[in-house]
């Protein structure tokens, strides 16, 4: 259904060396735990599935790291979160369609946080930004 809630637990960043010649850098994200919890909602106790998270971004030559930990609330109908909890339990399986959702969601809070922590402490930026290109003119010159 939906995401209801995402924060972060653990925020680290270290830098181990100024970059030299080519970086690159390696993002990844891995499910940790799936549970159930519950959340106040309308005056009411609703089921959720608490996704536990870890985004890290490595740096090779081994410069610097970045790891964000956190959690990601995701509210469904009772059903669907006893069956997904017990795919979890049985597996450590997360259906696809669910899955996208809960790695894009995750993917854009902390790309986003890792690029600020990347400036504070000078490493280069864990994502590629965009670049400005300028050609040159070209010129008007009429030959009649």
């Amino acid at each position: 259904m939906a995401v209801v809630g995402f924060n972060f637990t653990r925020i680290e960043v270290e830098k181990k060396d100024n970059p030299k010649g080519n970086v690159n850098i390696r993002n990844n994200i891995v499910i940790k735990n799936v549970d159930k919890a519950d959340i106040g909602f309308n005056n009411e106790k609703q089921s959720v599935v608490r996704f536990s998270f870890e985004f890290t971004s490595t740096y090779d030559p081994s410069i610097g790291n970045i790891i964000l930990s956190g959690s990601l609330l995701y509210m469904e109908s009772i059903k669907k979160i006893k069956e997904i909890f017990d795919n979890w339990k049985k597996d450590k399986k997360i259906e696809k369609e669910l899955m996208t959702t809960l790695l894009n969601t995750i993917l854009a809070r902390c790309n986003v946080q890792a690029l600020i922590l990347s400036q504070d402490v000078n490493l280069p930026p864990p994502i590629p930004l965009p670049k400005v290109q300028i050609n040159e003119p070209q010129s008007n010159s009429y030959i009649g």
